[in-house]
């Protein structure tokens, strides 16, 4: 079995503030060892669910960020930003049996997570007049190449969208998002249960995990700055709409991946 991995850190336990997700800054090394620490409780999940090989992602802001030391033998990471639309789960193709995101969080404008956001915290994205999520934008980015998302660590409001669009994703919520604050669980809680539920989910048929793409996509992006919002409506087929939004539409999916490369 051969699985892809998709590492984030706002949603790992403990997180709370952007200066604890910051790579450079004093309050950064203790989360960035629970991000650490919960991806190799994925991977030794996967491998005991029968994962020969892996392919691991690092996510996150610079996208270096996972301490590569204690990584097994069957697992490859790509380490910084490869350019790809496909980005967050960039190296994902139809060769792979399943996902795992790890970390991941509630979508820009939500309040479930201090630390919401949605690509970019400058703007908010929409497609088919929905707010969406990284969970959203990288299960349909797996779906073009027919790869269903098995397993989805983060807050407690990602963990309830996510059942929303197929309730058989399974699921852990690492901490729930009160204002600026969190509730979180134990991190050796998260590692622990992370590595059995990534074990469960490996077992789950295939079929249905697979989440279906909409024929047709209008993305909205939401600027906090006019001025980006317009010079951005010139991307080709794109049009300003008034509050700051570019939309975009297509029924190509991977179109929409590109914009939100460009644009976002």
């Amino acid at each position: 079995m051969k699985v892809f991995i998709s590492a984030d850190l706002e949603g790992v336990a403990g997180s709370t503030t952007w200066i604890e997700t910051e790579k450079n800054t004093p309050d950064y090394e203790p989360f960035q060892k629970q991000m650490t620490k919960e991806v190799e409780a994925a991977i030794e999940g996967a491998i005991a669910g029968g994962a020969t090989e892996i392919l691991l992602k690092d996510a996150h802001d610079s996208a270096r960020n996972i301490d590569i030391s204690n990584l097994p033998e069957n697992v490859k990471i790509i380490r910084g930003w490869t350019g790809h639309p496909m980005c967050m789960v960039a190296g994902l193709d139809e060769t792979f049996d399943r996902a795992i995101f790890i970390g991941y969080h509630s979508k820009g404008g939500s309040h479930r997570n201090p630390l919401a956001h949605t690509l970019t915290v400058t703007a908010d994205v929409k497609i088919n007049g929905e707010y969406v999520s990284e969970f959203l934008i990288n299960t349909y980015a797996a779906a073009i190449h027919s790869v269903p998302v098995a397993f989805v660590s983060g807050d407690v409001g990602l963990t309830e969208e996510i059942k929303t669009v197929n309730e058989n994703i399974v699921t852990y919520a690492t901490k729930e998002g009160i204002g600026g604050a969190t509730l979180s669980v134990s991190p050796k809680l998260a590692i622990k249960e992370t590595k059995r539920l990534v074990e469960d989910s490996m077992k789950v048929e295939r079929e249905i995990l697979q989440v279906k793409l909409p024929e047709k996509f209008v993305v909205e992006i939401v600027y906090r700055d006019h001025t980006r919002a317009f010079r951005n409506s010139f991307y080709p087929g794109a049009k300003f709409k008034s509050h700051n939004t570019v939309e975009f539409e297509t029924t190509e999916y991977f179109e929409v991946l590109r914009i939100l490369q460009f644009l976002t």
